[in-house]
């Protein structure tokens, strides 16, 4: 049996079959520090070599920030999302599972406002490598067990670690962020979602799928009212299929390579120094570049295949540096590949802008791009009348419409040379913007003493501010003022563009 048939066999397992290898416990080992000495040992020579040893562990958790919660807060939550050492797993790019993220305004609606009006737009949540990068990760396990002559230190966990992930699918704990997240929506627009239906669309790759039906689980749940989910429309996402949670049909941006371009003047950058230290405690191994972030990649995965999404061994072996540098990377991908930083990105998300436009507003759409015009003419499959949306996409397709709707204007063009904290992007980053399950809000509310309805957009609970639409202090505009600021996608962007060449594009 050759090393491709059996892991095809291994992703085409049952999930529970491979969840049984993992361990269940979701509390580090106690330290063998906690034992009292005997009273008749001598103390002194102890006292020092348990000191010595309390701060190797403290140093390590210094370095590596593993840290436990207690016994009642597991990992992954409702209000907060995951929270175990954030000053990793909130590092892993679009890996990243949803965390909440901070947020300079106060996401509740301010004092004498009511919600009118509330869209939510999510990526499905964690799930298994794609088939594609699970032969790949599968691959570098091999060479470094097969060329490994010396494991030194923790990275002696490698020597007898079993590739089990499977393949492009929900994981049960991916699966739990999806009904965590209805929950949430329910509970945050409580007050409309207790009297009206959700409409919602999925788009039709069977993860998506399958997590907007987690997610009306989870919606139902907290409603509790005993009546069936309602239906979802599903959008194909078959070749020359139009759909604005999923793209594909413009060909120049599909072939244009900007991101991975970026990524590599990065990767060619911090890299090195990790690839340095990886070999020399894998000794033999001698892992490249890309087996390197393929290694690194193994964290995230490994946390989501857990059943309760228990932080994977492999994330201790990097420093917090290099997860923060691993994350820049990531967002590199993002920025570059599929928002701002490519000249079509924009363009990719203008469908989806001016559906939201027509249900804000109840005007039919109106597009020139990506829309399905056979779903969005019938009332049926596109409601104009709704309270409340659910729409269900992909991080690449999130960070397009995104960018369609201006959310990171302010961001100047990110560096493929320094590494640019949040702060430094203005909240840009791939772990703050499309994390697995991520979800961005789209809002209108009224308020005493207005006359028109204002517009919010807040992305995994971080209100993003309005500026180029007359912003508040609340990071609201008006929603005359918001159509008007959308001139971008209702006259079709760069859609014109499309369809000439990559380098024809950048000429």
């Amino acid at each position: 049996m050759t090393r491709m048939t059996r892991l095809w066999n291994r992703i085409s397992a049952s999930r529970a079959q491979r969840y049984d290898r993992l361990p269940l416990g979701e509390h580090e080992p106690e330290s063998a520090l906690k034992k009292r000495p005997s009273p008749y040992a001598v103390i002194w020579p102890w006292a020092i070599v348990l000191t010595g040893i309390a701060f190797i562990f403290w140093a390590f958790s210094r370095v590596y920030s593993i840290e436990p919660l207690e016994p009642s807060k597991p990992c992954d939550s409702i209000d907060e999302g995951y929270r175990c050492s954030p000053n990793i797993s909130h590092f892993w790019g679009q890996y990243s599972l949803y965390f909440s993220v901070p947020s300079d305004i106060p996401p509740e609606p301010p004092k004498g406002c009511s919600i009118t009006f509330a869209q939510i737009l999510s990526r499905h949540g964690g799930r298994d490598p794609t088939f594609g990068k699970s032969i790949w990760y599968n691959y570098t396990i091999n060479k470094i067990q097969q060329n490994t002559k010396e494991y030194n230190n923790e990275f002696a966990i490698l020597a007898d670690y079993e590739y089990t992930l499977g393949a492009d699918q929900l994981t049960a704990a991916g699966r739990q962020q999806m009904v965590n997240s209805g929950i949430r929506f329910y509970r945050f627009y409580e007050a409309l979602a207790s009297k009206h239906v959700p409409f919602v669309r999925s788009s039709g790759q069977h993860r998506v799928i399958e997590s907007g039906e987690k997610w009306l689980e989870g919606f139902g749940k907290a409603k509790n009212d005993g009546k069936p989910a309602p239906d979802m429309v599903i959008i194909s996402e078959d070749e020359g299929s139009n759909n604005t949670l999923s793209h594909g049909l413009c060909t120049a941006f599909e072939d244009s390579h900007t991101g991975s371009a970026a990524q590599a003047a990065w990767a060619g950058i911090f890299i090195p120094p990790i690839q340095k230290n990886v070999n020399t405690h894998l000794v033999g191994a001698d892992l490249t570049q890309s087996e390197v972030i393929y290694l690194m990649d193994l964290c995230p995965f490994e946390t989501v295949a857990h059943p309760t999404a228990k932080l994977s061994g492999i994330c201790g072996l990097f420093s917090e540096k290099e997860w923060q540098q691993y994350d820049y990377y990531q967002s590199l991908g993002k920025y570059y590949g599929y928002a701002d930083g490519n000249p079509l990105g924009a363009t990719q998300g203008a469908g989806f802008v001016n559906e939201l436009i027509a249900r804000m507003t109840g005007n039919p759409v109106e597009d020139k791009t990506c829309t399905n015009h056979t779903l969005n003419s019938d009332s049926k499959t596109f409601p104009l009348d709704r309270r409340l949306y659910a729409d269900f996409s992909h991080d690449n397709d999130m960070a397009s419409i995104f960018s369609a709707f201006g959310l990171h204007n302010s961001t100047s063009p990110l560096s493929n040379t320094t590494l640019e904290t949040v702060k430094d992007t203005r909240g840009y980053a791939a772990s703050w913007t499309v994390p697995f399950a991520a979800r961005a809000y789209f809002e209108k509310m009224m308020c005493e003493g207005e006359d028109e309805e204002f517009v919010r957009i807040i992305v995994n609970d971080r209100v993003v501010p309005l500026s180029y639409c007359d912003g508040d202090e609340h990071g609201r505009c008006k929603l005359s003022r918001f159509v008007e600021s959308m001139a971008f996608s209702q006259a079709g962007g760069h859609w014109d563009q499309c369809f000439v060449k990559e380098q024809e594009l950048h000429n």
